[in-house]
């Protein structure tokens, strides 16, 4: 049987197609939406009902949420930020990377209190993960706040491909593997290894991970499936549950929140 010497070619180009039209659909529906903040001065940060009453919530919490960014950002990627609540605490403490102030000095690690579930420059969080329980919970919380204080690059922040606050999300996964993150596609930056690593854990702590600078690798994973990234896009098939996952729009199928 004779194979076109084309076939390559194709799959290149259908391969890009796959990152590329996607694209163009979450730049379609950014476009269309009205309900986006025109000035991020006047955009909401209050809770948008997702999270427990801390007060009223006497068990160890944590939440990892993702919204999307402010402005044209919002059409290729999320923020994403994970919030802890130690058992009978009455406030959450969000840890997240923001890069805003990090050319004055500033750290890009911010751990401080505020909204769990707070909207993000007037976009609406999605939660994506979410561990309730008592000690075995509080011992996660505070691995978490230890791995945060010691994240390589907490005065550093890039955008594109990272370190930003995605590749900081993804860092805490791997550091607490009970999570079992599966960040979203659209987390772009999670593929970004720290301190120039070629190959590691993938963010929900199992399987493996290689990136070229975050511009080029794949994972492996059962809970992220198998996703390819390209310039900081990902695309991937998870099976469980199951899903595909599209650069610009996220993920298509079933919820994986616990």
């Amino acid at each position: 049987m004779k194979v076109s010497r084309s076939w390559p070619l194709r799959v290149l180009l259908a391969v890009l197609l796959l990152f590329v039209v996607p694209v163009g659909v979450a730049l379609s529906r950014h476009l269309s939406d009205d309900s986006r903040p025109g000035d991020w001065r006047n955009a909401r940060h209050d809770s948008s009902g997702q999270a427990p009453d801390p007060r009223h919530t006497p068990e160890a919490l944590i939440q990892v949420y993702a919204a999307r960014a402010f402005g044209w950002r919002g059409i290729f990627g999320v923020h994403t930020w994970i919030a802890t609540k130690d058992s009978d605490a009455d406030r959450y403490t969000r840890l997240e990377v923001v890069g805003w102030g990090v050319s004055r000095g500033m750290d890009a690690v911010r751990i401080h209190y505020g909204e769990a579930d707070g909207y993000w420059y007037g976009s609406e969080p999605t939660l994506i993960r979410q561990l309730r329980g008592g000690a075995e919970v509080d011992a996660l919380i505070k691995r978490l706040h230890e791995a945060a204080r010691a994240y390589p690059h907490s005065h550093e922040y890039r955008l594109w491909p990272g370190p930003n606050s995605n590749t900081f999300t993804a860092y805490l996964g791997r550091a607490v593997p009970e999570l079992h993150l599966d960040l979203p596609p659209t987390a772009i930056g999670k593929d970004y290894l720290p301190q120039g690593g070629v190959f590691a854990s993938a963010p929900s702590g199992g399987g493996v991970q290689f990136s070229l600078a975050g511009l080029l690798g794949a994972t492996i994973a059962a809970e992220e499936g198998i996703e390819l990234n390209l310039l900081g896009l990902s695309l991937g098939i998870d099976l469980s549950p199951p899903a595909i996952k599209l650069p610009g729009v996220g993920r298509v199928g079933m919820s994986d929140v616990d």
